[in-house]
């Protein structure tokens, strides 16, 4: 895809001999003759540079580059045909990633462009590792849920909220029943297949601002911002019936169907997080202990 070049320029003579070089070298480009023109521009089509000079009527160049660098995603390239008036450090200070002086030498002018370019592509690409490595450091990599450590910051960030607006804060605690004898009996390839599924089903059940965790081997968490405990008590119910309604087929002539035991509780005042947890976790075993595949509440 050719790169996109804005020209801005209150000497028409200059834009047009850029433009038609650019051209001949593959970019795509548009003139404009003052910065507020540009910045009206840049507001709904897409530009990869603009090279603009420093003297304008209006807005000067610089304060141009100021703008764009606060508001859009675009390299800046500033040209000046007065030296001892600007100074590289001023530009760069502004946010222009490259200073170049009139007259201007378009073969200079490309080969600054080309470098910015390459700048700018390796800059995305090192955002997207680092946004991928973020992901996978709060990421399970078998469920793609949010994994423990991620909870205890999100219940805390949940908690700060609740005691700031005054809301609801629930948690369900969940565990597979007799997990360890499925894996046992069928393999933990096939008990990851059971894990995954989990997972989905979970997030199905949930709304956007719930959050769903793999809490460690088979048991999950969920988070219930603005829920109090007879509403949690419902999503997790509809969580065990849609878990219990999943058939697996750890082999071609058996059909299984999992259930979970889930335990649910809703946060008291100034309470600790370790203290919070724990009584999801006692809940959880309540269940456990009468039975399986059931909800306890301990509000």
């Amino acid at each position: 895809m050719s790169p996109h070049v804005l020209i801005v320029d209150d000497d028409p003579a200059i834009r047009d001999s850029m433009c038609e070089y650019l051209e001949m070298e593959g970019f795509k480009t548009a003139t404009l003759p003052s910065g507020e023109d540009a910045i009206d521009f840049l507001k709904t089509n897409r530009t990869d540079i603009v090279v603009t000079d420093i003297m304008m009527l209006g807005m000067n160049g610089l304060e141009l580059t100021d703008i764009i660098k606060k508001e859009f995603d675009t390299d800046v390239i500033v040209m000046t045909g007065f030296s001892g008036e600007h100074s590289y450090e001023e530009a760069i200070s502004k946010g222009a990633s490259d200073f170049i002086f009139k007259p201007i030498r378009f073969e200079e002018l490309l080969l600054r462009m080309k470098r910015v370019l390459k700048e700018r592509q390796l800059s995305k690409e090192r955002d997207q590792i680092l946004e991928k490595l973020k992901k996978l450091a709060i990421t399970d990599g078998l469920t793609k849920l949010y994994n423990s450590r991620y909870f205890y910051k999100q219940l805390d960030l949940e908690i700060d909220r609740l005691n700031r607006y005054n809301h609801t804060l629930s948690l369900l605690l969940i565990d597979i029943d007799h997990f360890k004898q499925y894996n046992d009996t069928y393999g933990h390839l096939e008990g990851d297949k059971v894990l995954i599924r989990m997972g989905q089903i979970i997030s199905s059940c949930l709304r956007r601002m719930d959050t769903a965790h793999r809490y460690g081997g088979e048991e999950f968490t969920v988070i219930l911002p603005e829920t109090a405990c007879e509403e949690a008590a419902f999503v997790a119910n509809r969580i065990r019936i849609a878990i219990e309604s999943e058939v697996f087929s750890p082999t071609p002539e058996k059909e299984i169907t999992i259930t979970v035991s889930i335990g649910v509780t809703e946060y008291q005042t100034d309470e600790r997080i370790s203290a919070f947890v724990q009584r999801a976790d006692q809940a959880l075993y309540l269940s456990k202990d009468n039975g399986r595949n059931r909800i306890s509440c301990l509000p």
